[in-house]
């Protein structure tokens, strides 16, 4: 399996590349520098490195503070709920036409509970012998 991303967050000193291109606090770039030159700035700076481009040629890294960081995941969370995953979740549920009341009702409260979720709720009715 691909490995999962990593959450949006501070990197901490755990940087795999030697050279970064690094972005001031205040989006303004500060160019291509050495891994160990930015741990300096970061530490100078009291501010945190977060990797924002891991594909690009070096890649992109900002400083940032802790409070924009946990805007910065924030803003991410909203626009993840904002963007239901492709592909509906459909759900199937099936039974006899020989139901016992009880088992109906429990069945019952399952698909209102999934329907409230906005699953697609797929019910077949089996007939009894």
């Amino acid at each position: 399996e691909p490995k999962r991303k990593a959450a949006f967050g501070s990197v901490g000193r755990r940087i795999p590349y030697r050279i970064l291109h690094v972005i001031n606090q205040d989006g303004e770039s500060l160019g291509n520098m050495h891994r160990a030159e930015a741990l300096k700035l970061m530490d100078q700076h009291n501010l945190k490195l977060v990797l924002l481009h891991e594909n690009a040629e070096p890649p992109v890294y900002r400083l940032m503070t802790g409070q924009q960081i946990h805007e910065e995941q924030l803003k991410r969370a909203e626009k993840k709920k904002a963007n239901p995953k492709p592909g509906m979740v459909q759900k199937e549920l099936s039974f006899s036409s020989a139901i016992a009341k009880n088992d109906l009702e429990t069945k019952t409260k399952q698909i209102t509970q999934w329907i409230e979720k906005k699953y697609h709720v797929k019910v077949t009715i089996r007939q009894a012998k």
